[in-house]
């Protein structure tokens, strides 16, 4: 049996069954119980929740019977195979008692809610996202990937950034006021003269657009590129929020194999409009596009009039000595829409990227980001500015590399030393390395063991667009964990292997 330890402020106006009914149907619905173990016991959550076991029981017993639960004689209660139906079916509405009451169960809080399954017309719900959960930095051992080592954020520049950004009267008129629109022109500077050029880009100010990362710029493409009969070509595995974001928008996806070269170009490919790729470090792959590729890619985009979305992906973080340019930095006639972010290299909560494309689109995309959130926190941007001005970024970066290069190669020595069963891929190692387990391993199921043991990682099954995902694929990363863990956590995590 899993255990969880529940926390419940009880709120004396309320039912106990009905407040303990809907903290459990939550975490059902979060995933914080896995399918194949039993919920807490009946005597284990009433002594941890200081209620009676009958309570606890009678609350069960109502979601046996509503479809959540199912019982195994001798062994408990366990998710019913269909719980997440019930997430998004319309509530039925029960005929009013003789007495004029309208016969709901008082202690059944969702039926007194609006019918939202029946009012959303674009569902985001039901699309899958990657596992991890929201406690993952107490874990002993957090392998997760695009996550900060908070012992290497720069924070003694980072304030002396924020401290002028704030104490400078032009800086703060600035940044205080509605720029409607428009961008930090301090910001887009830097963005062309410091950071594009070490992708080999050169654009024009028109040409660049702030965002709150690629996931952001991602949903701004697809709400005003793609819809129902525009073809989508995607990485299989891929980055699994843009299948998400595409299917949102109700575009023909078209899924393309990877293998130790990248991107696997077919006739296929030839028949989509658009080709996301994320050639520096393939996610999840991390894999890098190899030259031959590109050049095939660049001659089919030119013969079939096809756009690429090219999400450059760990490129700051790449430790090679010399690592290829951007797809973009060889575009010629605006066939490459361009998108980078500073979450990997600083941190995703800064929400911070941005997107180089044609101007024409750019000035298209930032109507639309008008209508959503108008622009990205002008103070963010400016203090950003600040930081790249004074060449802060560039020598965070230096010694970013070097902490990652020695955690990547703790992590690889580790693998090869405790991890041998398993296969990794040579071009794995940009901020992480993508594993396939033994047959007789699951990797969710290793996970869930794990995760008993304080070792964070990945199961790689929500980066697959199969019908029938692979579920021997996992992800160790190393950006978040300390470099003097990794041994040890890799060493825990292969006893835990052994064992399941």
């Amino acid at each position: 049996m899993i255990d969880h330890y529940f926390h419940l402020d009880f709120q004396r106006t309320r039912g106990l069954q009905e407040q303990l009914r809907e903290a459990l149907v939550g975490a059902i619905l979060q995933g914080a119980f896995p399918p194949d173990e039993p919920l807490p016991s009946c005597r284990d959550l009433s002594r941890q929740l200081s209620v009676a076991r009958n309570t606890v029981a009678l609350v069960y017993e109502s979601l046996l019977e509503k479809g959540f639960l199912q019982s195994r004689p001798r062994s408990g209660y366990y998710l019913h195979p269909d719980y997440r139906e019930l997430a998004t079916r319309p509530a039925a509405t029960p005929a009013a008692g003789p007495d004029g009451d309208d016969g709901q169960d008082p202690t059944v809080g969702w039926a007194r809610s609006p019918s939202w399954g029946e009012r959303i017309r674009h569902p985001a719900g039901p699309h899958q996202g990657i596992l991890r959960p929201s406690n993952w930095r107490q874990y002993q051992y957090p392998f997760a990937y695009g996550q900060a080592d908070p012992s290497l954020f720069p924070a003694t520049a980072w304030r002396r950034a924020a401290r002028e950004t704030l104490q400078s009267k032009q800086h703060r008129d600035f940044w205080i006021s509605d720029a409607v629109d428009q961008d930090d022109p301090e910001l887009i500077t830097q963005l062309r003269t410091r950071v594009l050029p070490k992708r080999g880009i050169q654009a024009a100010p028109g040409e660049i657009l702030v965002t709150q990362g690629s996931q952001n710029a991602l949903y701004l493409l697809a709400r005003l590129l793609m819809g129902p009969g525009v073809r989508v070509g995607l990485e299989n595995p891929g980055f699994r929020d843009a299948w998400n974001v595409f299917a949102m928008q109700n575009a023909d996806i078209s899924l393309h194999d990877v293998d130790e070269h990248g991107l696997c170009i077919d006739e296929r490919l030839a028949d989509c409009d658009y080709v996301y790729v994320t050639p520096s470090h393939q996610v999840p792959t991390g894999v890098t596009l190899s030259a031959e590729r590109r050049a095939r890619l660049w001659q089919q985009a030119h013969a079939h009039d096809q756009v690429l979305i090219e999400d450059d992906y760990d490129a700051d973080l790449d430790l090679s000595s010399h690592p290829p340019p951007a797809l973009k930095a060889a575009d010629r006639h605006g066939r490459v829409i361009y998108l980078s972010s500073f979450s990997k290299s600083l941190g995703p909560g800064l929400r911070l990227g941005y997107l180089v494309a044609d101007e024409e689109l750019v000035r298209e995309l930032r109507a639309l980001r008008r209508l959503m959130l108008r622009h990205a926190p002008l103070h963010a941007q400016r203090l950003l500015a600040r930081f790249l001005a004074e060449g802060d970024y560039d020598a965070h970066l230096r010694r970013y590399r070097a902490a990652h290069a020695r955690k990547h190669d703790a992590l690889r020595h580790a693998i090869e030393q405790h991890l041998g069963a398993c296969v990794y891929a040579s071009g794995s190692g940009a901020s992480a390395f993508w594993l396939q387990a033994p047959e007789s391993i699951s990797a969710q199921k290793l996970a869930w063991a794990a995760s008993r043991r304080s070792v964070l990682i990945e199961p790689g099954a929500p980066h697959f667009f199969d019908a029938q995902p692979s579920d021997r694929h996992f992800r160790l990363g190393f950006s978040a964990i300390g470099a003097e863990r990794i041994a040890p956590g890799i060493e825990l995590l292969a006893d835990v292997m052994g064992r399941v």
